[in-house]
């Protein structure tokens, strides 16, 4: 494989480059889209960049490209969480003894919340996919980092073990069809 080139984009940015997310979306989740589920339809995974990336909530978000042979194989975003934030709706942790209101208590400098990572299949099996976790993430300055698993996703769920994120509990997001995941933690900083 040739030279891996990273690129960082904010939520304009990452606007102005709304096809080709779609475009490496489509690619990754080739086979999740033809099993038809409602949930990784290609339209139902733009309105949610969409809402990411809006003027009035896009604040800090990022998004990392990864380009192979000038071709963009992979992407990761997230944001971090500010108060109030919607990402811990529905929360439920494993822990019954941990302090609920105290680990949703966000300030936009404590969280932030990995929403996505995606390699072309073509490319996977190639340390892509880490390298854009550790590319987002080594660079932030929050406390800790979180994102949401399909738990019946073993390979995902391997890795981000694998690169230590732990389990903290369940949630089921607001969006339409979402299923439930598992919520991971990650420490920043290491």
């Amino acid at each position: 494989m040739t030279d891996r080139i990273f690129r960082r984009y904010d939520a304009a940015e990452a606007r102005a480059h709304r096809d080709l997310v779609e475009d490496v979306y489509r690619r990754a989740y080739s086979a999740a889209i033809a099993a038809d589920d409602p949930f990784e339809s290609p339209e139902a995974f733009m309105t949610r960049f969409d809402a990411y990336t809006a003027p009035d909530r896009a604040s800090r978000f990022e998004l990392v490209t990864v380009t192979v042979d000038n071709t963009v194989v992979g992407q990761t975003w997230g944001w971090p969480l500010g108060p109030n934030s919607a990402w811990w709706r529905g929360l439920h942790l494993d822990d019954p003894d941990t302090d609920h209101t105290a680990f949703i208590d966000e300030s936009g400098q404590r969280t932030f919340a990995l929403s996505e990572i995606m390699v072309d299949p073509e490319y996977t099996g190639q340390g892509l996919a880490h390298s854009l976790h550790d590319e987002l993430l080594n660079a932030r300055s929050e406390e800790r980092a979180t994102l949401l698993v399909d738990p019946e996703n073993p390979a995902a769920y391997t890795a981000y073990r694998k690169w230590g994120w732990a389990r903290a509990g369940t949630l089921t997001p607001d969006w339409p069809d979402a299923p439930t995941f598992d919520v991971l933690m990650f420490k920043l900083g290491r």
